[in-house]
């Protein structure tokens, strides 16, 4: 059987941190869906379209990767698609403490899905996507920061 691990997030845009999550993963599981999902208490700057098209594009080199829409909760995706990890990254203890109270309850409601998690490499740590969103509407230049195919 598969080992499948989705990475569940708005990707609002996606960063070299959540790149380097997926890439470092693929030691862990044989497929990995990066799952754009429609986030209603995030304004987002870019499409549902163009953030799963930015996730094609940057792991075009990677047939194990795949990308996907969803709308609601991770776990229901989950059991809908029959997979059972969630992948999630974490950057600092503040992460850690609100992903472990999402993953607590993810399996309080469905309890044969397990949530991963991966720390960030100490170079990604600062990055985070609502940064690269301010940088961008301030008129800056976030480019270090995404994969050279996210074009902001």
């Amino acid at each position: 059987m598969k080992r499948t691990a989705v990475f569940p997030g708005s990707f609002d845009p996606f960063t070299i941190g959540h790149e380097s999550i997926v890439r470092r993963s693929l030691s862990l599981f044989d497929e990995v869906v990066v799952a754009v999902g429609k986030n209603s208490t995030k304004a987002t700057l870019y499409s549902l379209e163009q953030r799963v098209e930015w996730v094609k594009n940057i792991f075009q080199d990677e047939p194990r990767v795949s990308a996907d829409l969803f709308d609601g909760l991770t776990v229901t995706y989950c059991k809908n698609k029959n997979l059972r990890f969630i992948l999630r990254g974490l950057r600092t203890s503040g992460d850690f403490e609100f992903e472990r109270g999402i993953a607590t309850i993810n399996r309080a409601m469905e309890s044969d899905i397990e949530t991963v998690f991966i720390l960030s490499l100490p170079e990604h740590s600062a990055i985070s996507s609502t940064i690269i969103r301010e940088i961008v509407k301030s008129g800056g230049d976030a480019s270090q920061f995404v994969p050279g195919a996210v074009k902001l």
